[in-house]
């Protein structure tokens, strides 16, 4: 059981049987009053965003979640298909549960599962990838003070802002927590 003390960004708790992750907290202590917790927690098997405020009393149980890693195979409609790499089973996350995760997975892309009661519920990406420029605008510098920006779109269809000197077919490393670009691979 955890206490509100306990609680922090990043950590797995469980509220009424389904495993959230906490994405935001304040510890707030008023006068007389006890101290509260309040959080924004992401519900990890559907997605959705909840504030919850908790009280200096109140316990949590801690999540259970095991990792492993998998690679993605392919997608079909709003279902992404992944096999576990050890056991070769094949499982599918939907397109609302991954989020903005998906936008970054291509065929063959290693990535860490959560699993939640032995069941895989979402996926961690690692913190940068490399991708490749598809679709790059002319860089035109113009009348600007500092160095200019365009937008790009890479192989997996995502927008990205660069510098001007990225061109089509190069490889960028891009941040997957930020959605940023980071520099030329």
């Amino acid at each position: 059981m955890l206490g509100i003390n306990e609680i922090k960004t990043g950590k797995s708790i469980v509220i009424e049987g389904q495993p959230y992750v906490v994405i935001y907290h304040e510890h707030s202590k008023t006068g007389r009053a006890g101290a509260v917790l309040r959080t924004k927690i992401k519900n990890l098997a559907t997605g959705a965003v909840l504030e919850r405020t908790f009280q200096g009393a109140d316990k949590l149980d801690e999540a259970d979640m095991a990792k492993s890693k998998a690679q993605f195979l392919y997608r079909e409609h709003d279902n992404f298909y992944f096999m576990d790499a050890e056991s070769y089973e094949q499982f599918a996350l939907s397109k609302e549960v991954l989020g903005d995760a998906a936008q970054y997975l291509l065929e063959g892309t290693e990535v860490t599962i959560l699993n939640f009661n032995g069941n895989p519920i979402n996926m961690e990406l690692p913190i940068k990838m490399t991708l490749k420029v598809v679709e790059a605008p002319p860089g035109i510098k113009g009348n600007t003070a500092t160095s200019g920006d365009k937008v790009v779109t890479v192989e997996t269809g995502m927008k990205v802002t660069v510098p001007l000197f990225v061109k089509e077919g190069d490889q960028l490393i891009i941040n997957t927590e930020k959605g940023e670009y980071v520099s030329r691979a």
